[in-house]
């Protein structure tokens, strides 16, 4: 079996622990897998693979985790669409019971339900939007 196959199946591994774990652990440390698959590949001793593998999983760990730490954690005034206004502030409108109601956010009218469905909201109230279906806001006190 060529050096490099070992490598690139330890690095499939890394990728499938990434997929159940989320942490952005094992993802760089799979990069790293396979920057030393290529040092492998292009006849490097097992020395070399070993520093290629350790090199690469610090390099990765230090500069590719942070930045996708960085990309979810993304903050509220770049999201975008209806994930921009989940954690704003709302005015109700009209009667935000569990089957009806309207309330502006940021200028425009959405309908919109309590979250807790026994919730009564009455016009005038402020409300914070906690999520949104599809097109109605599920909104609280």
């Amino acid at each position: 079996m060529p050096d490099w196959v070992p490598w690139l199946i330890g690095g499939a591994a890394l990728v499938i622990g990434e997929v159940f774990t989320l942490g952005f652990i094992l993802g760089p440390i799979a990069l790293a897998a396979a920057f030393a698959a290529v040092v492998a590949a292009l006849g490097g001793g097992l020395g070399i693979q070993l520093l290629a593998f350790i090199v690469g999983s610090i390099a990765s760990l230090a500069f590719v985790r942070p930045l996708a730490t960085r990309h979810l954690r993304t903050p509220v005034h770049t999201r975008t669409g209806a994930a921009a206004l989940i954690g704003a502030r709302a005015t109700v409108l009209e009667r935000v019971d569990s089957d009806h109601g309207l309330v502006k956010i940021g200028g425009e009218t959405w309908t919109a339900r309590p979250f807790d469905e026994d919730q009564v909201i009455e016009p005038g109230v402020r409300v914070e939007v906690l999520k949104i279906e599809g097109a109605t806001a599920l909104v609280s006190e």
